[in-house]
């Protein structure tokens, strides 16, 4: 099976090409020539069951695979227990809402380490998982995947060792592994085709091939200072990177079937598709 391609959100040129209604996406994103969605419930879980079964269904004809990106306000490591257990119940009405779209991965912000150590963030966002797992296990609900995200800001939790350690709680995490996230904590982290070969080995090598070849993943450009990330960019940027290229050179390499949501800033739909067609230049020059 290969990689999936698609944008995050509605991109500039959805209503340029005169679409209006999120029922529109499936049709919008097949005629972009790309097979994938990420619906964005960042500022909260809006959508009801029925609208949510509609799209669904829309994006099954098309065979357009749907994810959910879960509330930013999800704090995994919170000190706060009362914070934390609400982030159960976001993650829990995520899983609710990608389940009637017949999608089965919500994307989750893991908190912040604000005055407490990276450790002791860790120890709570571990807590916190385990939690929503036994939640979305009681409520049927055990075919969704968490997919926690490497984050862009020094401070946020969510380095690629963060995530993966998370990720070996139990087999059905599955990571988000953000390039522009990683690139911009690390002031610029991927330089060599080794650097990016790195993100592969560390996964394969701690989750396994399973994961390795299903992995989630976010993609964009984006500008960064001191303190990480800034702000999302589009393809055009020549100054901060990271490239596409080497990644999809190595899931061609190692059979993977990926998920790749573009998360450029209005261009991710035209941005999808430059990265889909490099894959499959790049994956049927493999079986010439």
């Amino acid at each position: 099976m290969a990689s999936k391609f698609g944008p995050a959100g509605k991109p500039d040129s959805f209503e340029k090409l005169g679409y209006k209604t999120s029922l529109q996406i499936p049709e919008y994103v097949e005629k972009m020539g790309l097979d994938a969605f990420e619906y964005q419930c960042g500022r909260g879980v809006n959508i009801g069951e029925d609208k949510a079964k509609q799209l669904g269904a829309l994006a099954r004809e098309k065979n357009i695979v749907l994810s959910l990106h879960a509330p930013y306000y999800i704090s995994m490591s919170s000190v706060e227990e009362e914070k934390r257990l609400k982030s159960v119940d976001y993650i829990l009405q995520s899983a609710r809402a990608v389940n009637a779209m017949g999608g089965n991965r919500i994307i989750v912000h893991t908190g912040s380490c604000g005055k407490i150590s990276r450790d002791e963030a860790l120890f709570l966002a571990k807590d916190t998982m385990s939690k929503s797992i036994d939640a979305l296990d009681n409520e049927g609900l055990s075919n969704i995947h968490i997919c926690p995200e490497t984050m862009g800001k020094v401070n946020q939790l969510g380095t690629l060792d963060e995530v993966i350690e998370l990720c070996l709680l139990d087999e059905r995490l599955i990571p988000c592994i953000d390039f522009g996230h990683l690139n911009a904590r690390d002031l610029g982290f991927f330089k060599t085709f080794d650097d990016y070969k790195y993100v592969f080995d560390s996964i394969e090598n701690r989750l396994g091939t399973e994961r390795l070849k299903t992995f989630h993943s976010h993609f964009s450009k984006i500008e960064y200072t001191t303190g990480g990330e800034k702000r999302h960019l589009t393809f055009e940027d020549t100054v901060y990177g990271p490239d596409f290229e080497p990644i999809m050179e190595l899931c061609a390499q190692k059979g993977c079937s990926n998920i790749f949501i573009c998360e450029s800033a209005g261009t991710q739909a035209e941005d999808a598709k430059r990265m889909k067609d490099y894959y499959n230049s790049v994956t049927n020059a493999q079986y010439r």
